[in-house]
């Protein structure tokens, strides 16, 4: 009779080994768990230990810079530093080094080439923001380039870049003409002004304040902040409390916290209020420069009348006389009284109009650029909508004529003329003006 094999004894042995097979899977496992929960730990410290040393918190600067990644590459290193510093050091005796914020704009650039030509050291800044096209702003750039002024690409909210600025070089004076400008976009973009226009100015002032020594500043305030005044012409004793657009409030604000740091850590503080700024570098949001856009195009222009069939009007000024202002302030500018934050003797306090003193109509306008232009224009006469646009600017400039010999010399006709020969030949579209008078006027 067969017997079947034991095999009692081999399955036991294969029940052990599984058995030990599984204790050390367990125990593998269990090390290894050790191990990636030690290194995760690591890891997530050294993460912390990064992000802590390169963290810079908000009370610093609340507002943060669509170009702060790029100003702090800039802002470091040796060749960095000396184009700031070659570009505001003065190269005459007593000349003045002065900071110009929205130095890639229309005034900003026109008034860092003047002080430059006559031997003051200019450092710009400026953040070429896209409210209009930025190429016109870089040509700007490129041509001050040229005279050796150099631009720091950088937001007025940038603190920790300003006062490196400020640490760099001692500034005697600051021409603060950086803004969110334009009176009907505050409609559709209303906290880029704030951001700028109050955020950015009050910025400034906390690094100038705490500069030693602290400069003088000059800055841009508007005659939008005459608003709804009845008055004609406008004066700076007239009452400013009614602004009938964001961009007049934020400009009055302006003001008013220029009062309160002068007030309180003594800075130098001039206000001026400009009166509708024209010529070769403008703006092309403002009228004058998109009427003679559509008039090369044949297309059909706007022109507002008031609500009760008035023309409305402007005082138009011409880019050179604004000029001729801010240096005049500059110069007149007293020294701040404050050092490191605190106020030690009553410090100067000015506003000043900025203006032509020549209202002109809309319509009047149209028709200089009809005869420029050698074009008729295709006019739709509308009622003005209720979007800020004042009807009515008149500047009375006596007190910048006073205090230093601001007196505007240009007429429209002879700003616009040299606005339309460097518009045409900006573009490259000098075929397209038509007729021999028209090539005369542009002479």
């Amino acid at each position: 009779m067969a017997f079947s094999p034991d095999t009692s004894k081999t399955t036991k042995v294969e029940r052990y080994n599984s058995y030990i097979r599984r204790v050390n899977t367990t125990k593998l496992l269990a090390a290894s768990s050790k191990v990636l929960f030690r290194a995760t730990l690591l890891i997530s410290i050294v993460l912390i230990f990064f992000f802590t040393i390169n963290y810079h918190p908000l009370s610093n600067n609340s507002i943060t810079s669509p170009h702060r990644h790029l100003s702090a590459f800039y802002g470091s290193g040796a060749a960095w530093e000396k184009q700031v510093r070659h570009s505001s050091t003065p190269r005459r005796p007593n000349g003045f080094s002065v900071l110009v914020t929205g130095a890639a704009g229309f005034v900003g650039s026109h008034c860092s080439l003047a002080l430059k030509k006559r031997g003051d050291g200019v450092l710009g800044l400026d953040n070429f923001n896209t409210y209009y096209d930025p190429s016109l702003k870089r040509a700007r750039q490129k041509l001050l380039s040229t005279h050796e002024i150099f631009i720091v690409e950088a937001d007025l909210n940038d603190a920790e870049l300003l006062a490196k600025l400020f640490d760099i070089v001692p500034f005697t004076h600051v021409l603060h003409l950086a803004a969110q400008a334009g009176v009907r976009y505050a409609m559709q973009n209303p906290q880029s002004y704030i951001k700028s226009n109050i955020a950015g100015f009050v910025s400034l002032l906390e690094i100038a304040k705490a500069a030693d020594p602290q400069p003088s500043i000059v800055w841009a305030s508007s005659s939008s902040v005459y608003g709804l005044n009845t008055e004609n012409p406008f004066s700076e004793s007239d009452r400013t409390d009614q602004p009938a657009s964001l961009y007049a409030a934020t400009k009055k604000a302006g003001e008013e916290i220029a009062h309160t740091y002068n007030h309180i850590y003594g800075l130098s503080l001039t206000g001026l209020r400009f009166f509708t700024v024209y010529g070769p570098w403008g703006r092309p949001d403002m009228a004058y420069f998109f009427f003679t856009k559509d008039l090369l195009q044949s297309k059909g222009i706007n022109i507002y009348k008031t609500q009760d069939d008035k023309e409305v009007a402007r005082d138009f000024t011409y880019i050179d006389d604004i000029v001729k202002g801010c240096v005049g302030a500059l110069d007149t500018a007293e020294k701040s009284t404050g050092s490191g934050g605190k106020k030690k003797a009553p410090a100067q306090l000015r506003i000043y109009n900025l203006g032509n003193t020549s209202p002109v109509s809309v319509g009047k306008l149209v028709s200089i650029l009809e005869s420029l232009l050698n074009v008729k224009a295709k006019k739709h006469v509308i009622r003005m909508p209720r979007n800020g646009d004042v009807p009515y600017t008149h500047a009375n400039v006596s007190l910048a004529y006073h205090d230093f010999g601001y007196k505007p010399t240009t007429d429209l006709s002879t700003g616009l003329r040299k606005f339309v020969k460097w518009y045409v030949s900006y573009y490259g579209i000098q075929a397209r003006v038509k007729g021999e008078s028209a090539a005369k006027n542009l002479a």
